[in-house]
C-alpha cells in the first residue's frame, strides 16, 4: 500500500483550507450572536459539500461518496483554522453514521435533516455514577410493561443537555445478559416525563456537563435505535467514527501550535540569539514534526482501511491514545516557548490545553485503550 495522500485529497484539503478563509464571518454577519454565525458557516459547508458529505440529499446531505480520508481531512483543516469544532463532523456527524446504519426510515427523517442544519442539537446518555467507561455494568434499566419500555435510573457526564431537542439514552434490557446482549439505545425526545436535569457539572475548556435522573421514563419500540439488546452496535459505531475524528484533530491542533512556534521563536531574542538558534527549541520543534507526521499516518492508515469495510476499532484506540498525547506534549511545548505570554487567555493555547485535556477521558480514558490494545495484541500472539 502507498501510504500518502492522492493528488485528488491534496486538491481536496487546498478547497478545504479556502473555504476556511470564510471563518470568522466578517461585515454584518460578524455583529451576529455566535450561534447565529455558526448556522450560517455550517450552511455553507453543508452546500459546499464539506460538511456531512456523504448523506444522502433527502436528509439534508450532499450524497457524495463516502470517502473517510476526506472527512478526516476536513476535521484535521478545521481544527488548523481554528474554526468552531461543531462545524466538523464531529458535531451531527457522529450521530448520522449511527442513524443511518440502525436507525428506520421515520427516525432518519425526523432526526437527521435538523440535526444538520443546527436547528436541533442532540446529546448522548451513556456514562452513570460509579460506571464510567465500563459500560458493561450499567444500572439504569428498561423493563417492558405492555407496549412500552419504562425506564428508571441515573447518566452523568451527559453534554449539551440543555440545548438538546433529542437524547441517545442506554438502557439495561436483559440484566441476565448484561453486555452480551442485554443493552438497549433509545431516542428520548426533549420534554418526554420522567427526564430530569439533576445538577449542572462545570468542565474544563468552558464546558458544561450535567447528571440526569430517568424516572418512570416511558418509550414506544419506535423509539428503539437498533434492535433491542444490540445498544453496543450503535455506540460502537459511533465511538469508532468519533475516535478517528479525534487523531484528526490532534493532528489539527498540533499543526496550528507547532505552527505559532516556528513563528514566534524565530522572531524572538533572547540574551542575543533567537530562540529558534536554541538546541531546546529545535527538538521541541523537530519531535513535534515527526509526531504530527505519524499520527497522521495513522489516521490516514484507518480512514482506508475503513473505506474498505475493515474492522478498526484497534486502530481506533491506538490512535485515540497516541493522538491526544502527541497534541499535548506539542501545545505544551508551544506555550512554553512563548513564555508568560503563553499563559495568557489572549492566546488560543489556554482553550486548546483544555479541550486535549478533555479529550485523554472521553470517548475513553488513555488507560482503558491501552487495556484494549493490551487484550487484542495478546490475543494475535496467542
Amino acid at each position: 500500500m502507498d501510504l500518502k495522500y492522492s493528488a485528488e485529497h491534496e486538491s481536496f484539503r487546498a478547497e478545504v483550507r479556502e473555504f476556511l478563509k470564510g471563518w470568522p464571518l466578517q461585515g454584518d454577519e460578524a455583529a451576529l450572536p455566535l450561534d447565529e454565525q455558526e448556522r450560517i458557516f455550517r450552511k455553507r459547508g453543508i452546500e459546499a459539500g464539506y460538511v456531512y458529505r456523504s448523506v444522502p440529499k433527502q436528509y439534508g446531505g450532499s450524497e457524495q461518496p463516502r470517502d473517510a480520508i476526506k472527512d478526516q481531512i476536513i476535521v484535521e483543516e478545521y481544527y488548523v483554522a481554528g474554526a468552531p469544532r461543531d462545524l466538523t463532523t464531529q458535531g451531527a456527524g457522529m450521530l448520522v453514521p449511527t442513524l443511518l446504519e440502525f436507525g428506520t426510515e421515520e427516525q432518519k427523517a425526523r432526526y437527521i435533516p435538523p440535526a444538520l442544519t443546527g436547528e436541533e442539537n442532540w446529546c448522548q446518555g451513556y456514562s452513570e455514577p460509579g460506571s464510567g467507561s465500563d459500560l458493561a455494568s450499567l444500572q439504569c434499566q428498561a423493563r417492558l410493561e405492555g407496549d412500552e419500555w419504562v425506564i428508571n435510573g441515573r447518566k452523568i457526564w451527559v453534554s449539551n443537555v440543555p440545548k438538546a431537542d433529542f437524547v441517545i439514552l442506554m438502557a439495561v434490557t436483559d440484566p441476565e445478559k448484561g453486555a452480551r446482549g442485554g443493552i438497549t439505545a433509545f431516542i428520548v425526545d426533549k420534554g418526554t416525563p420522567g427526564f430530569n436535569i439533576e445538577r449542572e457539572i462545570p468542565m474544563l475548556g468552558g464546558s458544561r456537563t450535567y447528571e440526569l435522573v430517568i424516572d418512570d421514563l416511558r418509550m414506544k419500540d419506535s423509539q428503539v435505535l437498533g434492535e433491542v439488546g444490540q445498544g453496543f452496535a450503535p455506540m460502537q459505531k459511533r465511538l469508532t467514527v468519533r475516535r478517528l475524528e479525534m487523531g484528526a484533530m490532534c493532528v489539527g491542533m498540533a499543526e496550528r501550535a507547532l505552527k505559532m512556534m516556528c513563528e514566534h521563536t524565530q522572531q524572538r531574542e533572547t540574551f542575543g540569539t533567537k530562540l529558534s538558534d536554541r538546541q531546546a527549541i529545535q527538538w521541541w520543534i523537530a519531535d513535534a514534526a515527526t509526531k504530527i507526521h505519524a499520527t497522521r499516518l495513522m489516521v490516514l492508515d484507518a480512514a482506508e482501511k475503513q473505506d474498505r469495510g475493515e474492522d478498526v476499532r484497534t486502530e481506533a484506540s491506538m490512535i485515540k491514545v497516541f493522538a491526544t498525547e502527541m497534541a499535548t506534549e506539542v501545545l505544551d511545548n508551544a506555550m512554553q516557548s512563548f513564555g508568560a505570554m503563553g499563559m495568557t487567555r489572549e492566546l488560543p493555547f489556554a482553550i486548546m490545553s483544555q479541550r486535549l485535556r478533555l479529550a485523554r477521558i472521553y470517548e475513553g480514558p488513555t488507560e482503558v485503550h491501552r487495556m484494549v490494545i493490551a487484550r487484542r495484541t495478546l490475543k494475535k500472539f496467542a
